[in-house]
This record gives structure tokens, C-alpha cells and sequence, in this order.
């Protein structure tokens, strides 16, 4: 439950709100993958309310590895995350994009906040209400923090982040979960250079990505028994009904995951279990489904750790170094910006 900022919290809040179209996104959006030759839905608009919510319960669910062992680095490694990246400066400047509830965060900025008196921290979210809801928990458990947000996608947003940089202060940018996996690889490289365009030559990125293992692990990370995987992804239908007048029946789709193994990447696919035609209201618009079609909703890419090098040095980093977590199925990787780009 989130709780109304103080007085005093508020004092330390900045909020800039550049998402006025996304609404007419989404509508634009679902028109085209709807109506292209093969289906699709992009992964962003996974995140409303419920969607943010069945994602947090994906992070408990058994089989998906992921979150957990992130956060294991992050309990292990954490001052030493922060003394490499401050590399002998004063203070660092932390920024999050894609930072959701910023649970993981909170290791980042206990360490810093007992080495600098006071931190500014610059998240990036797609959704207002998370960035709301996570300043006020973060404002009223750290006094010495101060919060400029941005609720904005990537591309509006990484432009802004050089007006929070501070003389004396290095910027630490965190890129955590799979987020970067959720590109192509050229995509990924396009993303990580626009990143290093933002920054100043010796700033860090600190970037999570899943790395390369067998099939079953894969596949089961992301279709686990509960079914929550499932639910998070049949609820981008529910959401198509509830915000564009459309008239899905949930139960007649089911959720696919399966692991490309030559292309190094976790497809998930809506698939259409009869032939059906949909209507969405809002758009004016009937879709036929044959039976068996899919509609593409989210690629999840892994890497290995000499593509991992390979990517930073693509796209104006080095990677500086990896930490894995005990199983050796995750990485937290420190990439730091290189000369001028």
C-alpha cells in the first residue's frame, strides 16, 4: 500500500512527467501488431497496475532464478559494486532505468549513503503511479536521499539524465533483471549507445543479463507450473478489453515459452487454441484468428560472457567486471564509459 508523501519527503520529490501519449501509444501500438503479417504485442505495455503486480509474484514463483539471484549479488557484492564504480570520486550519482518498486536498489543506496552523507537517485519508469510509489517508501526510509524521477520510456527520457550529473560526482546507471535481454542484439547495442551518449567518459553502467544454459532451465523460468508466468502474459489481452473495448476471452489462448537455442533467446507467444475473430472497439478494428496462430509478445536474449565484452566494446564501454551469483546463472556486469562518442 503506498502512503501520501510528507511535507518534508515531498520537499525531496521531483517527478517529471513526459508520458502524455502513451495512452495513444498503446491504441497505435496494438493496431500494428495486431494487423502485421505475424502477430505482436510489445513487452512494454505488459506493466499496467496488475501486470506490475503478477510480475512481483513471477520473482517468488521457484523456477524463475532470476531476481534471486541478482539480489545475491547484490547482498554479496554491493560495497564492492559501488567502490569500483566510484573509482576514486567523491560521490556518485545513481540513476535506475526500467526501476519499477527499485527492491533490489535498496542494497545499492545502503552502501552508498553510509559512504556519502547525502545521494541523489534518478529513476526512469514507464509508470507514474510506480515511480510514486516507490519514491515515498525510498523518501521515508533514507533522509539523506533526494529523488529526481522520470516517467518516461528510454528514448524521452535518457536525453534528461545530464541535467542531474554533479560537479565531483561520478553517474552509476543501473540496468538491472534481464531488462537488456528483452532487445535484439542489435537493438541492444542501438540502446547501450545511446546510454553511452548520456554519460561522461569514467561514468558506470551496471548492467544485469541473463547468461546462456540449457533449455529445460530456460523454458521452465519462464512457463512455470503455478501458472503466474502465464497470467502476466494473457493479462496484455485483459488489458487490450479493459482500456480498448476489446473482447478477448482469456481462455481461449495459452501461453508458449520455448528457448531458441541458435538464436540465444526465451520466446513468449500468446496462441489462439481455436479459430476466433476478436473485436477491439476502440480501434474499429476485427482480427481473425486461426487456430494454433500466436501472437509474439516478448523475446528474453542470454548471453555469454565474451558477447558480454563484445556488446560493451560495440557500444563505447569496456567491461570493467562480472559478478556472478553462486550457481553461476547470472550476471551483474560493470561497464564503464570509455573516451568521447
Amino acid at each position: 500500500m503506498s502512503h501520501p508523501a510528507s511535507t518534508e519527503q515531498a520537499a525531496r520529490l521531483l517527478i517529471h512527467r513526459l508520458t502524455a501519449a502513451v495512452a495513444d501509444d498503446f491504441a497505435a501500438d496494438v493496431r500494428r501488431g495486431l494487423t502485421a503479417q505475424r502477430k505482436f504485442l510489445l513487452p512494454k505495455y505488459f506493466y499496467d497496475g496488475l501486470g506490475s503486480r503478477l510480475f512481483d509474484a513471477i520473482c517468488l514463483v521457484p523456477e524463475y532464478y532470476l531476481t534471486r539471484a541478482e539480489a545475491d549479488i547484490f547482498a554479496r557484492h554491493a560495497a564492492e559494486i559501488v567502490e569500483k564504480a566510484r573509482d576514486g570520486a567523491r560521490r556518485l550519482t545513481l540513476f535506475e532505468l526500467g526501476s519499477g518498486s527499485a527492491a533490489k536498489t535498496r542494497r545499492i543506496i545502503d552502501v552508498l549513503l553510509a559512504a556519502q552523507t547525502r545521494l541523489r537517485y534518478v529513476p526512469v519508469d514507464i509508470s507514474t503511479a510506480a515511480l510514486e510509489e516507490s519514491a515515498s517508501a525510498l523518501l521515508g526510509d533514507y533522509e539523506g536521499l533526494g529523488v529526481t524521477a522520470y516517467a518516461a520510456d528510454y528514448d524521452t527520457a535518457l536525453p534528461r539524465l545530464r541535467e542531474n550529473f554533479e560537479e565531483g560526482a561520478r553517474a552509476l546507471v543501473l540496468f538491472l533483471g534481464s531488462n537488456v535481454g528483452n532487445f535484439d542484439r542489435a537493438e541492444a547495442r542501438d540502446f547501450l549507445r545511446r546510454v553511452r551518449a548520456a554519460l561522461r567518459p569514467g561514468d558506470r553502467l551496471l548492467l544485469g543479463a541473463d547468461l546462456k544454459k540449457d533449455a529445460a532451465t530456460l523454458e521452465a523460468a519462464y512457463d512455470d507450473p503455478l501458472g503466474v508466468t502465464a497470467a502476466f502474459n494473457l493479462n496484455l489481452l485483459a488489458r487490450i478489453n479493459r482500456e480498448l473495448g476489446a473482447d478477448f476471452s482469456l481462455r481461449d489462448f495459452r501461453h508458449v515459452a520455448l528457448y531458441d537455442e541458435r538464436e540465444g533467446r526465451v520466446e513468449m507467444h500468446l496462441e489462439s487454441t481455436c479459430a476466433q475473430t476478436v473485436r477491439v472497439g476502440a480501434l474499429d478494428l476485427e482480427i481473425n484468428f486461426r487456430a494454433g496462430e500466436r501472437i509474439h509478445t516478448e523475446n528474453s536474449y542470454k548471453y555469454s560472457l565474451d558477447e558480454l565484452s563484445a556488446l560493451a566494446a560495440e557500444t563505447g564501454f569496456a567491461r570493467e567486471q562480472t559478478w556472478l551469483d553462486p550457481a553461476g546463472r547470472f550476471s551483474s556486469n560493470l561497464f564503464v564509459a570509455e573516451g568521447k562518442r
